[in-house]
């Protein structure tokens, strides 16, 4: 251990170079890429790599080799060699909580302690994992009964952001590897329409709750679980809660008090951060779901990546490809959104887990030390469907007037087989990265109009209306197909490029303050709600609105 970390206090735009890289985006700005795969035939080749079972296509990017000589050069004046250690060694990398961020050790697969840890962690992550074991292998022979003696078939998760997305977003993915039929549901939202959804769909002699929430104080979680139970508690009476409710907490005490088995309940660590917590027993109904060998093969796939991103050369090393290509655009090009464009519906929640983990993360106006930053940070993370949105928001992308840097990421293989659908959906995939990149020049818009019969002055007024641009840049992620190994990898993969990019800004991704004040917040308004008396300690709109709705709400 090195002791004590220290805390960066020179902002990345007084890093030497950070004005190499100002001074080559001049040159850059107005550079196509039609010209640039025109000039240098062995682009793809030089701008590609692949690990972990996965492939990755940087070519179509507005970069040269002078461009990548000049991005690692930040990396290395950043120290990112030296961040990347502390924090695999459990250095207090979060300095603002005071805490390790050992989420890669929840994923550790070789044998012993974790390497260079302050403390050996292991022992305790591996009693979680064995106890998550029995705890699914039980549901899965069916020797988790309810209440009347039927094994489960549906397990409902409830927890909200972390505890959410992560586990919802792996289990839709692979629904493919779900055990027995059983199937799997998510609540999250104070809305009662969801939970209300999900009820109506389930038979409570074969459900089994998992209630997710590491104090077991979260509003939105407590709120849904408490109805969830009196629902459960109405048809079956208070004994049958034993029955159907298990919980991931740090609060015995608190579950407990709520009716749940203590044998029931699973333990995480401080060290564990909800937007990275699937790793651990937060995905208990990841292993319910798909079975305990399967959850294991995800964590293989991220330990592959943590693998990876350790040892890899930075010019071959995918996290550290993707964060410094990030940093280009959002710093030097101002692109203020990334968009991830899974072609794999599968995948088709993944860039709503990543706006957590990317704009959570790394969505900070101040440096580790306090000070405020004179630059972008965190993106603005969207997307959605691939094949969805090139009859949607794609066409923002092709004639619109911001630059919007791409992911595609694209299964050569689908989960569910079906003769003629998977070259068309790769055709489509590939056909829009390319378009992308190429657009259709003055002259070929002025053709295309031609052929379809415009000519004179039809032809001038109308031809512009097909002129492309192009000049987005993407990149593109392949593999065979999506097991448990490949989403460990890509969820890894994205989270270590939170991490590049942090350390480049010199923030700290792991805390999330602006999260904590609206919670603050929502506690001072919610007895007001309740109360009958006027409001006046807010702002004129706050009080005023809270005064409407309780004089307009109908019962």
């Amino acid at each position: 251990m090195r002791g004590e970390i220290e805390v960066r206090t020179t902002p990345a735009s007084q890093l030497s170079a950070w004005d190499t890289l100002r001074a080559h985006h001049q040159q850059m700005a107005l550079v196509h890429m039609r010209d640039l795969f025109a000039d240098d035939p062995g682009r793809f080749d030089r701008f590609s790599v692949a690990a972990c079972g996965v492939f990755l296509d940087f070519s179509k990017n507005r970069i040269v080799d002078d461009t990548l000589t000049a991005l690692l050069a930040l990396a290395h004046e950043a120290q990112l060699a030296e961040w990347i250690e502390r924090m695999f060694a459990g250095e207090k990398v979060n300095n603002t909580e005071d805490r390790a961020a050992l989420h890669v050790a929840l994923r550790y697969r070789s044998p012993g302690s974790f390497p260079s840890a302050s403390h050996d962690v292991m022992p305790e992550v591996r009693d979680v994992l064995a106890r998550m074991r029995r705890f699914a292998d039980s549901v899965a022979r069916g020797e988790w009964v309810g209440y009347t003696g039927k094994p489960v078939r549906a397990i409902v998760n409830i927890g909200i952001g972390g505890s959410d997305l992560g586990p919802a977003m792996v289990c839709r993915a692979l629904s493919p590897y779900a055990q027995g039929g059983m199937k799997g549901y998510f609540v999250s939202n104070l809305d009662s329409t969801q939970l209300t959804g999900v009820l109506n769909e389930l038979d409570p002699q074969t459900t089994l709750f998992i209630v997710a929430s590491k104090t077991f104080t979260t509003q939105e979680t407590l709120t849904n679980a408490r109805s969830a139970r009196e629902w459960l508690v109405a048809k079956a009476g208070e004994q049958a809660v034993s029955k159907h409710f298990a919980a991931v907490s740090t609060r015995p005490d608190r579950t407990s008090e709520f009716g749940i088995d203590p044998a029931n309940v699973f333990e995480f660590w401080d060290w564990v951060g909800g937007r990275y917590s699937l790793w651990s027993a937060i995905g208990l109904s990841i292993a319910t779901l798909i079975g305990m060998n399967r959850f294991e093969e995800l964590l293989a796939g991220g330990h592959d990546m943590d693998q990876h991103f350790r040892s890899a050369p930075w010019s071959q090393n995918m996290p550290v490809l993707l964060g410094l290509l990030g940093i280009w655009y959002r710093d030097f090009f101002q692109a203020q959104t990334q968009v991830v464009l899974p072609y794999d519906y599968a995948l088709r929640d993944f860039p709503d887990y990543l706006q957590q983990l990317e704009m959570e993360s790394n969505g900070k106006r101040v440096s580790r030390a306090g000070e405020p930053l004179d630059y972008p940070t965190g993106a603005i993370i969207w997307g959605g469907p691939g094949n969805n949105g090139q009859h949607a928001f794609y066409q923002l992308m092709h004639q619109g007037t911001v630059l919007v840097p791409a992911d595609f990421i694209v299964p050569m293989r689908s989960q569910y087989p079906l003769p003629g659908h998977e070259e068309a959906m790769l055709s489509n995939a590939l056909a829009q990265a390319e378009a992308l990149m190429r657009g259709r020049p003055e002259a070929a818009a002025r053709a295309a109009a031609a052929a379809a019969g415009f000519l004179g002055e039809r032809l001038e007024a109308h031809f512009p209306h097909r002129v492309l641009p192009g000049n987005q840049p993407t990149n593109t992620l392949v593999y065979e197909r999506l097991t448990p190994r490949v989403l460990g990898a890509l969820i890894a993969l994205y989270e270590h490029k939170v991490f590049v990019q942090s350390v480049c800004w010199g923030i700290n991704p792991f805390d999330q303050w602006g999260v904590e004040l609206g919670k603050e917040m929502a506690a001072i308004i919610l007895p007001e709600l309740q109360g009958a008396e006027p409001v006046s300690g807010h702002d004129a709109s706050t009080n005023g609105l809270i005064g409407y709705i309780k004089q307009h709400r109908g019962p």
